[in-house]
C-alpha cells in the first residue's frame, strides 16, 4: 500500500505544482510590486539617429543705414566726419543638415543670402565656418561646405514613400533656443502655386516650426529625412498685428533636394530640362465632364526644343510621355527635373485632330516663368 502511494504521490504533487505556476504567472493579477509598466510610445530613437546632422546656422552681412535726421540737420551734420560710412552688422540665425560625411550642409537659400560670414554650429559643440558650394534661387536651397572631422550625415528617406497621415519630426533651432524638436502629421503633399516663378512641390506639416527651423531637417519615425523645413504660414492677429502660426508648415521634398545637391555639387548650379513653350491652362473635359486641365500653347521659343518638335502656338496639349496634364505646375515642374537630351513625347490637339510630337529636352537658362518651361 505504502508503495502504491508513493507511486501515484509524485504525479499528483507535480501536477498542482504547475498548476500554481500557471495560476501565478498567467492567471492571477500580479501585485503593484510586481507589475511592469509599459514605456508610452517615443520617437527617442528617431531623433538620437537625426540630431547629429542637424545645425544651427549663424549669419552676418554688414548692411548700410540710413542717416538719422540730426545727422541730415545743417547744425548736428558738421559735428559728424566727412565721408564717414554708415553701416551696422546684421545677424540671423537658421538651420541646416548635414548631407555628406566630408562635409556638405544643406540649408535654405534666404538663410545665407547675401552674407558675409557664415558659421555652423553642430549638435556636439564643435563650429566652424562655411563657405558657398552653390545656391539655387527657384527651390530655396544652398549648399554648404565645413571642414572638420567624423561628420555623420542624416539617413536619407524618399519623399515618393510619403503619405499625408505619417508622423514626422522637425529638428531645427527656433528662436536661437538651440536645437529642438517638434512632431506632427504630413497634412498635405505637392503644395504648389505659393510662390510665383518658383519649382514647388511642398509637403505640408502641422509640425509646429517657428523662425530660425529654416533649413532644418523634417524626418520620418525611423530618423530619415523625408524634407528640409522652409516656410510657415502665418496669420496677423487683429488685436496685435503680429503674426502668428496657424499650424501650416512647409518643407523642401528629399527627393528634390537630392537632385539640386547632386547638380550643385557636380556643376556649380542645377541644369533643368527646357522645352521652350509658353502656355496656359485650360480645363480639359471628358465625355463625362471635367477631367482635369491642358495647357494652350501661347507661344514658342524660336528654335527650342517644342518649335523643333513641331508644336505650334493655339495647340491644347493633353498629355506627355502618356501621362494625362492634372496640373499646369506638376507639368512645368515635372519638365524640369528632365535631363537635356531626354527624349519628350507630346499629345495636343490641334483644331480637331491629335498630334502625337517627339522633342529632345533642352537645358533651361534663364529663372523659371510661372507658366512656361
Amino acid at each position: 500500500m505504502q508503495s502504491w502511494l508513493r507511486v501515484t504521490a509524485w504525479p499528483v504533487v507535480a501536477g498542482i505544482l504547475a498548476a500554481l505556476l500557471v495560476l501565478e504567472h498567467w492567471v492571477l493579477p500580479a501585485g503593484p510590486e510586481e507589475s511592469t509598466p509599459r514605456d508610452p510610445q517615443s520617437f527617442a530613437a528617431a531623433v538620437q539617429s537625426a540630431t547629429p546632422a542637424v545645425v544651427n546656422i549663424y549669419t552676418s552681412k554688414v548692411v548700410p543705414t540710413r542717416a538719422g535726421r540730426l545727422l541730415k540737420d545743417p547744425f548736428w551734420g558738421q559735428f559728424v566726419p566727412r565721408n564717414q560710412p554708415r553701416q551696422r552688422l546684421e545677424q540671423s540665425l537658421g538651420s541646416g543638415v548635414i548631407f555628406s560625411a566630408d562635409g556638405h550642409v544643406v540649408t535654405n537659400n534666404h538663410v545665407i543670402d547675401g552674407a558675409d560670414e557664415i558659421q555652423v554650429l553642430l549638435s556636439d559643440g564643435r563650429n566652424a565656418a562655411a563657405r558657398i558650394i552653390g545656391t539655387d534661387r527657384p527651390t530655396d536651397l544652398a549648399l554648404l561646405k565645413i571642414d572638420l572631422p567624423d561628420l555623420t550625415p542624416i539617413p536619407l528617406g524618399t519623399s515618393a514613400d510619403a503619405r499625408v497621415g505619417d508622423v514626422v519630426l522637425a529638428i531645427g533651432n527656433p528662436l536661437g533656443f538651440g536645437q529642438s524638436v517638434t512632431q506632427g502629421i504630413i497634412s498635405g503633399l505637392e503644395r504648389y502655386g505659393l510662390q510665383p516663378g518658383l519649382y514647388e512641390s511642398y509637403i505640408q506639416t502641422d509640425a509646429i516650426i517657428h523662425q530660425g527651423n529654416s533649413g532644418g531637417a523634417l524626418v520620418d519615425t525611423e530618423g530619415r529625412l523625408v524634407g528640409i523645413n522652409t516656410l510657415i504660414y502665418t496669420s496677423e492677429q487683429q488685436t496685435s498685428g503680429s503674426a502668428v502660426g496657424i499650424g501650416i508648415g512647409l518643407a523642401i521634398p528629399v527627393d528634390l533636394t537630392r537632385f539640386v545637391v547632386s547638380d550643385l555639387i557636380e556643376y556649380g548650379q542645377v541644369i533643368r530640362g527646357w522645352l521652350g513653350v509658353q502656355v496656359e491652362p485650360r480645363l480639359a473635359r471628358g465625355g463625362d465632364g471635367p477631367t482635369g486641365q491642358a495647357l494652350v500653347v501661347t507661344a514658342v521659343a524660336e528654335g527650342g526644343p517644342a518649335q523643333k518638335a513641331g508644336l505650334q502656338p493655339g495647340d491644347v496639349i493633353t498629355h506627355f510621355n502618356g501621362e494625362a496634364v492634372e496640373d499646369v505646375r506638376r507639368s512645368m515642374y515635372d519638365i524640369a527635373l528632365l535631363r537635356p537630351g531626354e527624349s519628350l513625347r507630346i499629345t495636343a490637339i490641334r483644331g480637331r485632330q491629335t498630334v502625337d510630337l517627339r522633342a529632345v529636352v533642352g537645358a533651361q537658362t534663364q529663372s523659371p516663368d510661372r507658366q512656361g518651361s
